[in-house]
């Protein structure tokens, strides 16, 4: 299928729905995807970047289930 076609595709799709909230995510999401301004951390974001990477070369390879079972603990701390 062609990209024209795709998005014909797409269109189709959209203004058949009735739910606004899905077409608001799309709208989102196509917003988040088009925007090509730089994307700028403030100080906390920073500090959190720099640490993870610290964790990351510190980090063993974790397995999908094992890093389900970390994310999951972690959410439950917040």
């Amino acid at each position: 299928m062609s990209t024209a076609e795709l998005k014909i595709d797409i269109i189709n799709k959209i203004t058949a729905l009735d739910e606004v909230w899905i077409v608001e995510e799309i709208r989102k999401l196509l917003d988040f995807e088009l925007d090509k301004e730089v994307f700028r951390l403030n100080k906390a974001q920073r500090l959190r970047m720099e640490e993870a990477q610290q964790e990351l070369q510190n980090a063993e390879i974790l397995t999908e289930k094992q890093a389900d079972k970390y994310i999951e603990g972690w959410l439950q701390e917040k």
